[in-house]
């Protein structure tokens, strides 16, 4: 059997093995075709099923209600900072934007280009650790079209305890959280997320938005980005990243043979509280969130001597425990525990770290 190492990489992420496995035995010939599903028409009968059974079988893990269409998009969930103003601010061309850290920062910094945006700086600290502010101190306007927020920010650790409550449209990126926990669509306009952290490989973007969103586009917007054409279209307006659309169609088959969100979301949380946990009663690490804002997929964390970091990444890859650097823009450490990761990953992490930790303090 192949050795396959513990992979914390922030994205491109871990994918499951048993995925990865079907793949690879279907590369050459899927379902006896003799091709490759990357060799195979966007258009033909074949692979419109696979595309329609991914976005299905999706509806199903997330309880995505009918009045809202799923797009399976390119670009990266960055191109969304720019499709979405260009999409909802049409009618009226005023926006909220809660900031909470790099990617809601280049979010309304690319949105600000197209409408009159308001940010709300919703970054605090809570006894010295990184927290968000209660709602009841964010300057909300009357009248925006839409309130963007990142529910997770993948760099910093930081994530919403809840969705926020708010009167206009609430739009949304979970790329790092999605399918982690169970989320109740309904509350939002539109969700978008890059595949490469819970979906699947890079090159695929996911967009879910609410039927009543579709024509609010501005008359300037590119026809490619144009959420209505894409749904009409059945997100074919232009050869879709079919593979990467196929792959993430095998990680949902994965993740509903193993019990949906529900049951991933109680081995997330186990993951977290075992690294957490261990980080809590340790002198030689610390965790930056105040814990009510904590990610559950993305765990900062720094040592007490900084100057150790470099033999920490050394010996950690040498136990096959792969991409822990943090940020290049933050530092420290990064553990990302997404759903492929297993729990015996995580152990074997804090196993890593306890001894790490007695030899060098």
């Amino acid at each position: 059997k192949i050795m396959r190492a513990y992979n914390f990489c922030a994205g491109p992420a871990a994918l499951p093995t048993a995925v990865l496995e079907k793949a690879q035995q279907e590369l050459l010939n899927w379902q006896g075709k003799g091709v490759s599903i990357m060799e195979m028409s966007h258009r033909s009968k074949d692979y419109v099923a696979v595309a329609e059974k991914a976005e299905a079988d999706l509806r199903k893990l997330m309880n995505i209600p009918q009045n809202y269409k799923v797009l399976f998009l390119q670009g990266g969930a960055s191109l969304q900072f720019s499709a979405i103003p260009l999409n909802l601010l049409g009618k009226n061309n005023k926006a909220d934007y809660i900031s909470t850290g790099i990617w809601s920062e280049k979010a309304y910094k690319e949105a600000q280009r197209y409408g009159d945006i308001n940010v709300i700086q919703a970054g605090t600290t809570v006894n010295g650790k990184l927290a968000i502010s209660e709602q009841a101190h964010w300057n909300l306007s009357k009248d925006a079209a839409y309130v963007h927020y990142a529910d997770n920010e993948t760099i910093g650790g930081l994530q919403f305890a809840s969705v926020p409550e708010v009167d206009a449209p609430l739009v949304s990126d979970f790329s790092s959280s999605i399918l982690s926990a169970p989320l109740d669509v309904s509350k939002f306009g539109l969700i978008y997320a890059g595949a490469q952290k819970n979906i699947g490989p890079a090159g695929l973007t996911l967009v879910i938005i609410r039927d009543d969103l579709l024509d609010q586009a501005k008359p300037e917007i590119p026809s490619l980005l144009k959420y209505s054409a894409q749904a009409k279209d059945g997100s074919m307006v232009n050869t879709p990243s079919t593979y990467a659309w196929y792959l993430s169609g095998l990680v949902f088959e994965w993740l509903l043979e193993q019990g949906g969100v529900e049951a991933i979301h109680k081995i997330n949380l186990e993951k977290a509280k075992l690294l957490y946990g261990y980080i809590d009663v340790s002198d030689f690490y610390a965790n930056p969130i105040a814990e009510a804002n904590r990610s559950l997929m993305n765990v900062p964390f720094t040592l007490a001597n900084p100057e150790l970091e470099k033999l920490f990444l050394k010996e950690a890859e040498e136990n096959h425990l792969l991409n822990l650097a943090g940020h290049r823009s933050v530092g420290g450490m990064r553990a990302s525990i997404y759903n492929a990761v297993p729990l015996e990953g995580v152990q074997a992490l804090v196993d890593f770290m306890d001894d790490f930790a007695k030899r060098n303090a």
